[in-house]
């Protein structure tokens, strides 16, 4: 407490909320702890995360806010903390993938940070990112240390408290938050919904996600991850970029991103059948 409040506002709200989910994700790297266990703690650190940073007003979206009623809210920022911190841990499955995220995730909320005004905010999500950055020259293909699920889960939980803090604080919209990291909101969630249409047990390790199908078309880790790096400069730019054009620019910009998703998850599935025998 005292370091988050030397840091600033949001380190005293969201760091202290982020300890249960590191704690508990170490004991699993450790010795491993229940599915049942680990969930409720997600959800307890959730709950903590808004009752230290509060409920935002609204969800920014260009032009608007959506201003769901305050239940609807609450459950739906539970769920994206819950799944920010799990998505996370999903796809720390190659090498220099999670600590390429992390590098550019954090630097563009510290970025959206300094241009909002807000000092304190600006470091404290640097200051994962300055971490990764030295994690990285170890992790890059071909990787020495991993991350676990200590770093994993922790990194994707304080994702979300930042950018629910920033939504809460009027430092920058919910979605520019989200582009930064939708590399790993994109495929994480788009995985998820194919394999619960194909009635797949979605709790069950799997291989596809597009960054696993690219490595097994035959890309390899290194080949793919700097595809994915080229991928994260892009929403990197327009997390950035999009706060400051109008609306009608603002809903230009989530529509092409949207478009630019959909287009390479086709080309995935081209290459796939290109690939089959």
């Amino acid at each position: 407490l005292a370091v988050g409040g030397w840091l600033g506002p949001a380190a005293a709200c969201v760091l202290p909320a982020a300890v249960p989910v590191a704690v508990v994700s170490f004991l699993d790297d450790r010795s491993g702890v229940g599915v049942r266990w680990r969930f409720a703690v997600h959800l307890a650190a959730a709950l903590g995360l808004i009752v230290l940073v509060g409920l935002p007003a609204g969800l920014s979206l260009p032009g608007a806010v959506w201003q769901p009623a305050r239940p609807l809210l609450t459950v739906l920022t539970v769920l994206f903390c819950v799944w920010m911190l799990n998505l996370y841990n999903f796809m720390d499955g190659m090498d220099g993938f999670a600590g390429g995220m992390t590098v550019c995730g954090y630097a563009t909320l510290a970025l959206l940070g300094m241009a909002a005004g807000d000092a304190a905010y600006a470091v404290l999500a640097a200051l994962p990112a300055v971490a990764a950055l030295g994690f990285l020259a170890f992790n890059f293909p071909p990787a020495r240390i991993f991350m676990g699920d200590t770093g994993a889960a922790t990194l994707g939980f304080l994702a979300a408290g930042l950018i629910l803090y920033a939504e809460r604080s009027g430092l920058f919209p919910f979605w520019a938050g989200l582009l930064a990291f939708a590399p790993f909101i994109v495929d994480a969630t788009v995985t998820l919904l194919r394999r619960l249409l194909r009635g797949e047990r979605i709790w069950e390790a799997h291989r596809s996600h597009y960054y696993q199908r690219l490595v097994r078309l035959g890309w390899g880790h290194r080949r793919t991850v700097l595809a994915e790096y080229a991928l994260m400069l892009v929403c990197a730019a327009a997390a950035l970029a999009g706060p400051r054009l109008p609306a009608a620019g603002q809903a230009l910009l989530l529509a092409a991103t949207a478009l630019l998703f959909v287009t390479l998850a086709a080309g995935v599935a081209r290459l796939e059948r290109s690939a089959a025998p």
